[in-house]
């Protein structure tokens, strides 16, 4: 009646141990769990640095590619969904869906503004190559380093949700699923 010793405790515990890792369940369970561990410690580690919670988003006035420049005070009173991205960056023509759908589902809110900000370019050209080869509909504005100093972008995708009154509400680094976007502007 309970009078078993540590050892027996320790040898149930490595004979239960062993039989969960040698059951399929128990190989996928493990399996997950360090995947999901090592997900956690990636986007923590690309995050660090990022303009925190509650921080005032940096101003900024950059040409558009298509149309006038856009600056960001104007668009206070509006809650902006801000992407930064570079046309060379995988991830970043994967994602531009998920932009775009963001952006297409928030079209007659008035009230919430998807922008993205092409980084890391060579030229005019190859924003517009990737805007042609991924069909994007959204506005694209053409960063400079001191735009992307001011965010702290260190990887791409990066991506800022900014509210009405000009804070950064939320950062999301690498791909971005559009319910994820979506979510992060609802909150």
């Amino acid at each position: 009646m309970g009078g078993g010793s540590m050892e027996d405790d320790q040898v149930t515990w490595r004979e239960r141990w062993g039989r969960f890792r040698n059951h399929w369940a128990g190989r996928w369970a493990v399996d997950l769990l360090l995947v999901a561990v090592v997900f956690l410690g990636v986007t923590a580690f690309q995050a660090r640095g990022l303009l925190g919670s509650g921080e005032p988003a940096p101003d900024f006035k950059l040409s558009a590619l298509q149309g006038d420049p856009v600056h960001l005070a104007a668009l206070k009173g509006k809650k902006v969904l801000l992407v930064f991205w570079a046309p060379w960056c995988g991830v970043c023509g994967a994602e531009s869906d998920n932009v775009a759908a963001v952006h297409e589902a928030y079209a007659d809110d008035d009230g919430v503004e998807v922008i993205s900000v092409a980084l890391g370019y060579e030229g005019v050209d190859s924003v517009k190559r990737f805007v042609a080869e991924h069909d994007v509909t959204y506005p694209v504005l053409l960063g400079n380093r001191d735009v992307q100093r001011a965010y702290q972008v260190n990887s791409f995708p990066t991506a800022y949700v900014i509210s009405a009154s000009g804070e950064v509400e939320d950062t999301m680094v690498g791909y971005t699923t559009r319910v994820g976007m979506q979510a992060r502007l609802a909150l």
